[in-house]
């Protein structure tokens, strides 16, 4: 099921999504002991980030992943890890398990099966947080990315994945369609004119190679798309 929702400013889109997802896992802990929450870099999302490290619940079982990583260090102004640091692992979310996304190595393939170890253990999300670009890129699922096909298979078996695309600086690691897409709560967080219309553009039906965000956007549980202008 898909909710579009509209809010009169950014502001209020931050705190909203906050406030629910904040909600997502304090049940999700109730119901299961511990919650995995996955969330999206750049520099978009970090006024909810911030506003979520606040939120008042048992961060020591709430373990924490992005949706997808440059694969640069965190000494990096490009490392989505070192601004989940400086945004959601403050204050109350401080301790929270941070699931790491990057190891040092000169290629993402040289640490893959390292990764994906921590990262399947934390497996299925309870909360996913997703971006969309211009593009209708969601997490690194670029169109024309070199993987593409194999990151988009819902029959596939891969948890995580390096992915190359002609409009990303630096090889990306990024979860899969289905890890993705089994998430029990799945938000999509998207500002600005354009970002709408490339929404719009995805739901036309079409091939998700073409637009990635379509295979999140049919995923089988809730779908809620937060906006603001």
């Amino acid at each position: 099921m898909l909710d579009f929702l509209q809010y009169p400013d950014r502001e209020t889109l931050m705190e909203n999504i906050a406030e629910d997802v904040a909600d997502q896992l304090s049940a999700a802990i109730d119901a299961r002991g511990a919650a995995t929450l996955a969330v999206p870099g750049g520099t978009t999302p970090a006024p909810f980030l911030e506003l979520l490290s606040k939120a008042d619940l048992d961060w020591s079982k709430v373990r924490v992943m992005l949706t997808d990583e440059r694969f640069v260090p965190e000494t990096s102004t490009r490392s989505n890890t070192r601004l989940l640091r400086e945004t959601l692992l403050q204050n109350n979310a401080a301790a929270a398990q941070l699931v790491p996304f990057y190891k040092a190595a000169d290629t993402p393939e040289e640490v893959l099966e390292d990764l994906i170890g921590a990262i399947s253990a934390a497996l299925p999300l309870d909360v996913c947080v997703l971006g969309m670009g211009a593009d209708m890129h969601t997490a690194s699922l670029f169109p024309e990315a070199d993987r593409l096909a194999e990151g988009l298979d819902l029959d596939g078996t891969a948890v995580l994945l390096p992915m190359r695309a002609p409009g990303a600086a630096e090889p990306r690691l990024t979860l899969t369609a289905p890890v993705l897409r089994a998430a029990r709560s799945i938000h999509i967080l998207i500002t600005g004119e354009s970002k709408k219309t490339a929404f719009e553009a995805a739901l036309i039906d079409g091939p998700a190679i073409e637009a990635p965000i379509r295979v999140i956007l049919d995923a089988p549980t809730q779908v809620d798309v937060h906006y603001a202008d």
